[in-house]
């Protein structure tokens, strides 16, 4: 395999902070490579809808992105690229759909939920299975697309064969491209990509864990803490890994002055609007380090701390009452950490119960987002979270009515009923890793798994099911009179195989704001159900074989 390009012109000297420009680059280089493309709504690309010429060059590490004009909102199209005058060095065939036209009248869209894949412990076979069953329109990924350990820190990927490239710490602009690089060898993420159209945004792995606007959990913007984690400071590595993503990631610039911005919206005909936020690289207070983990509790509830600042606060409160105003039937908020309150006492602790890198470190900016969902009356609220590496699906609920200050409209709620759901104004749905293993431990029983999800399920009231053993994805199926969430679980990530376990199914009634009763339909594959049981039957769907094939899996999920 080619290296990756070793150039730091791109990150070097006065270039503009946070740049992922590449014209300028291409345009100086002594031997730029010319790609011809094109679009057609046909598989032959006999009848182009659009096409052109493009170019690249080593210094932008030979990535290119096209932006196609003149397609017609919410259709399927097939493109491909090609060297220039070359009729057989091409690129595999790929596809994509455009979004519905903001006032386009939508009946249906389906949607892939993911986060969390870590190269050396395990395949990403939950990307694959989606695609092979063709059952959505978009993918979206919350973030943790790649991690940035060397091998055995944070998985051993040796025993099957998934090393991760470059096998060290990574912080130089080379370090970054060459990960994202490697992580594009499994098969079954080339797959995703080449099916479906992504909307990502990034979490912390994508630059270093427990990223905050300042520093990270070992990279700290100190004298010692740049001696001793690669003599880059913090700013730099950033720079690098911002770099490196809007490279090799289906994402375009988003505001021309603010390079550093990847929160934005997509409407989705009049049946969604899709917000997707950075509470992670743009301008978070910070966070839980592990070694400041009382100092942040202690000031989790003040009003000056937010996950994403000022600006994109505002952007974002804006942005739901737009959509409200405007009629989209459902709002989908696309969040890196849990919103949810998350007692976790069970593996915590009760001096620092709740997981203060999530939502749960910034009160503040909890309720107010909270405050301004219920004093405007906003409904169909649906937030979507990764991170945890575990299952979670909750109840939206403000927990606090007597917390209501002021500055808050939303009047005397009802208190919050987890019997039927009243009081709620609308539904999280947290998922687990494609790999990353649960932080309950790599090859934990199933048994351990569940017993720790019983416990997490009765010490939060608006928590309906909770799940800690699988690595899986969960789907999305939209509708304008009801949205159902379908989680499924991978019986083992040791190999590359197109199996899955449906593990639950949720629908949510537009206007209930809260999940339907009984949860779940009131039974689940595994985990915890507040109101139903938990019937495990291993039952597994063979994705690779159309229309699906079922059978009874018996596979471990260690990692080896």
């Amino acid at each position: 395999m080619q290296d990756n390009d070793h150039s730091n012109v791109t990150v070097s000297g006065f270039v503009p902070l946070y740049d992922h420009s590449t014209d300028p680059y291409v345009n100086v280089s002594t031997s730029p490579v010319c790609v011809n493309w094109k679009v057609s709504e046909t598989r032959d690309l006999q009848a182009p809808v659009a096409s052109g010429t493009a170019y690249t060059s080593s210094d932008i590490d030979f990535t290119i992105k096209v932006e196609a004009s003149g397609l017609s909102p919410y259709t399927q199209y097939y493109y491909q690229f090609n060297i220039c005058n070359s009729a057989n060095n091409t690129s595999p065939l790929g596809r994509t759909k455009t979004t519905p036209g903001p006032d386009d009248d939508v009946d249906h869209v389906g949607l892939s939920v993911y986060s969390c894949s870590n190269f050396p412990f395990g395949f990403f076979n939950a990307f694959g299975n989606s695609a092979r069953k063709d059952s959505v329109d978009y993918v979206v990924h919350l973030g943790d697309y790649i991690y940035e350990y060397k091998n055995g820190d944070y998985g051993e990927g040796q025993t099957i064969g998934r090393v991760p490239q470059p096998d060290k710490e990574i912080y130089s602009l080379y370090d970054y491209r060459r990960r994202f690089a490697n992580y594009r060898e499994d098969f079954d993420l080339l797959l995703s990509h080449q099916q479906f159209p992504w909307i990502p945004v990034w979490d912390d792995h994508e630059v270093a864990d427990n990223t905050y606007r300042d520093g990270s959990s070992e990279l700290n913007n100190t004298e010692q803490s740049f001696v001793q984690d690669g003599g880059v400071s913090v700013d730099q590595r950033k720079m690098n890994s911002v770099r490196a993503y809007f490279e090799w990631m289906p994402i375009r610039q988003v505001e021309m002055d603010d390079n550093l911005r990847i929160w934005r919206s997509f409407s989705i005909g009049n049946l969604i609007d899709l917000l997707m936020l950075d509470t992670r690289q743009y301008d978070r207070s910070i966070t839980d380090l592990y070694w400041n983990t009382d100092y942040v509790r202690e000031i989790s509830n003040d009003a000056g701390r937010s996950m994403m600042g000022s600006r994109q606060e505002n952007w974002f409160y804006d942005q739901l009452s737009a959509s409200a105003a405007r009629g989209a039937t459902w709002r989908l908020i696309g969040s890196q950490t849990v919103f949810s309150r998350q007692n976790e006492s069970v593996a915590y602790g009760s001096q620092d119960p709740f997981d203060y890198d999530a939502w749960d470190g910034y009160l503040a900016n909890r309720n107010r987002t909270l405050n301004h969902l219920y004093s405007n009356h906003i409904n169909n609220n649906i937030m979507m979270a990764g991170d945890s590496h575990l299952n979670w699906v909750s109840d939206l609920v403000w927990l606090d009515p007597q917390n209501f200050g002021p500055n808050s409209n939303a009047g005397n709620l009802p208190p919050y009923d987890n019997n039927t759901g009243a009081g709620a104004i609308g539904v999280e749905f947290a998922g687990t890793a494609v790999s990353s293993p649960t932080p309950l431990g790599a090859n934990v029983s199933i048994a351990y798994a569940n017993n720790a999800s019983r416990a997490l399920v009765a010490d939060n009231a608006e928590l309906q099911w909770q799940e800690a053993y699988y690595r899986g994805y969960y789907e999305l199926q939209i509708s304008k009179a009801f949205l159902n969430a379908s989680y499924f679980g991978m019986p083992t990530i040791v190999t590359r195989n197109p199996f899955e376990i449906p593990l639950a199914n949720f629908s949510v009634v537009s206007g209930a704001n809260a999940l339907s009763r009984p949860i779940g339909g009131g039974t689940v594959e595994n985990g915890a159900l507040s109101q139903g049981s938990v019937v495990m039957t291993n039952i597994t769907n063979d994705t690779s074989i159309a229309g699906g094939s079922w059978f009874i899996s018996h596979d471990d999920m260690e990692v080896l």
